[in-house]
C-alpha cells in the first residue's frame, strides 16, 4: 500500500443513503422528460398564486392594488416574487381577493395536478371542428401549468363521414383501440389498427380519411401551450 493510500478507509454507504440513491434513480427513470425545475422560492410561489387569483377575478394589477392599498409597482414586484411582502400586505391582498390568507401559500405546498374519470363518465363535448358522427368524450384535463393536455376518447359512429381538415396548435397523439381507419396527416396517410400509434404536429391538416372497419374508436391526446 502506498503512503498516499495509508489511513484511507473504504467508503461505506448506510442503508438510508442507499435507499436515498435508489429513490433518486427511480425518480429519474421511465421518461426522457427533464428533471423537475428547481423548487420556487416562497416569494415566487406567493406571487404566482396572487396573479392567478387576480386573473380569475378579471382584475388588473392596478385594480387589485387599489383595493388592497398597495401601489401598482409594489403589486408588480409581489407577483414577480421580487420582494417578500409583509404579513399585513398579504392579509390585505387576501381580503381583496376574498380568500383566506393561507390560500396565498398554497402554491408552495407539494401539490400536483391530477384528474380522475371513471369508465363511461367522460364529458361529452362538441369540440371545435367536430363533424357529424364524430363523438368526443373528454377523459380529463390539466387545471394549471404552462401546458394544456386534453385526452379524448373518439368514437366514429355508423353515420360518421371522413374529414381530413382538422387543424390546431400543439402536438396530438392517437392510439387506435378498435376498428380500422386510414388517417391522413399533411401529405401522408396511415392505415391504423388496434395498437397502432400516431404522433404528429397538429398544425398540419389531419383527420380520418377512410373509415375501413367499424366499430372505430381511438384515444386522442392533444397537448399545447396554455395561452394567458
Amino acid at each position: 500500500m502506498s503512503g498516499r493510500d495509508k489511513g484511507k478507509r473504504p467508503i461505506k454507504k448506510t442503508a438510508r443513503k442507499v435507499a436515498s440513491d435508489q429513490d433518486e434513480v427511480a425518480l429519474r427513470t421511465g421518461s426522457l422528460a427533464p428533471a423537475e425545475d428547481t423548487p420556487r422560492s416562497l416569494e415566487v410561489a406567493i406571487g404566482a398564486e396572487v396573479r392567478r387569483l387576480r386573473k380569475s377575478l378579471d382584475l388588473t394589477v392596478a385594480e387589485l392594488g387599489a383595493a388592497a392599498g398597495v401601489s401598482a409597482s409594489m403589486m408588480s414586484k409581489i407577483e414577480n416574487g421580487a420582494i417578500s411582502a409583509s404579513l399585513a400586505t398579504l392579509k390585505a391582498l387576501a381580503a381583496s381577493l376574498n380568500v383566506p390568507i393561507t390560500r396565498l401559500f398554497s402554491e408552495s405546498e407539494e401539490r400536483r395536478d391530477c384528474s380522475f374519470v371513471k369508465a363511461g363518465r367522460g364529458v361529452r363535448i362538441e369540440r371545435r371542428g367536430t363533424k357529424a358522427g364524430h363523438q368526443y368524450d373528454l377523459l380529463g384535463n390539466s387545471m394549471k401549468g404552462n401546458v394544456v393536455v386534453e385526452p379524448y376518447l373518439i368514437t366514429l359512429r355508423d353515420d360518421a363521414v371522413p374529414y381530413t381538415h382538422f387543424r390546431h396548435a400543439g402536438v396530438e397523439l392517437i392510439y387506435m383501440l378498435s376498428g380500422k381507419v386510414r388517417y391522413r396527416h399533411g401529405d401522408d396517410s396511415y392505415v391504423m389498427e388496434p395498437g397502432d400509434t400516431l404522433c404528429f404536429d397538429a398544425a398540419a391538416r389531419h383527420g380520418p380519411e377512410e373509415l375501413i372497419e367499424a366499430p372505430m374508436q381511438y384515444l386522442s391526446i392533444i397537448m399545447y401551450q396554455r395561452q394567458d
